[in-house]
């Protein structure tokens, strides 16, 4: 009867594993990470047909084989992307989740914090709450992520979305802001996966939630 007991307070006391990411979190972070690859590595081959600098990527990393295959495949990620985005942005928005966990953003906080991360004394104990870093790079992917869709549509359709094009000074300057916006993801993608390979636990409440 009392080891009975002692099992039942051991499990009173027991804490519950915390949530971390919710599942329609996990859902879209997979979609939009799988629909980006496919963007990147068919922009890729796109760029090669007309490159913008002196330089062009390998065939190894490029998808679609040629401009018109890339292109197809670029497309069909492209609705993926902007449908699972825009279901990002409006389940953020409506559940709070965007201003509880990417505000507030402050200078003091982000010089610290930044500070802290290249001493390695960041702490990462609590996955449920960004640190101010963390913060700015999200907050900063999703406006990158808005311009890129935004430049690649006046790309996409330059005569008839022309307002759209003059906004961005030009189908030519289009192209370096798209093509900009894309380096950005790109940088934000090494990051995140360094970020995730030091910190493993975060990886895990991405696939599990918990």
């Amino acid at each position: 009867m009392s080891s009975l007991a002692v099992s039942d307070d051991h499990a009173d006391t027991a804490k519950p594993t915390k949530a971390i990411q919710p599942a329609w979190v996990r859902v879209l972070h997979w979609v939009n990470a799988f629909a980006m690859i496919l963007m990147i590595m068919s922009g890729w081959q796109i760029y090669n047909a007309s490159p913008l600098f002196n330089f062009s990527f390998s065939r190894s990393i490029t998808l679609g084989g040629w401009l018109g295959g890339a292109l197809l495949w670029h497309f069909a990620a492209m609705w993926l992307l902007m449908v699972n985005g825009l279901i990002y942005l409006a389940l953020g928005l409506a559940t709070g989740r965007f201003r509880k966990k990417l505000l507030p953003i402050t200078p003091g906080g982000v010089i610290s914090d930044t500070k802290a991360a290249l001493t390695f004394k960041l702490s990462h104990a609590d996955l449920s709450k960004y640190n101010s870093v963390q913060k700015l790079l999200y907050a900063g992917i999703i406006v990158v992520g808005v311009v890129i869709v935004l430049s690649g549509l006046s790309m996409w359709k330059p005569v008839q979305l022309h307002w759209l094009v003059t906004l961005f000074g030009g189908y030519d300057f289009a192209r370096y802001v798209h093509f900009t916006c894309m380096a950005l993801i790109v940088a934000f993608l090494v990051i995140h996966v360094a970020l995730a390979v030091l910190v493993p636990k975060s990886l895990r409440a991405m696939i599990i939630g918990r």
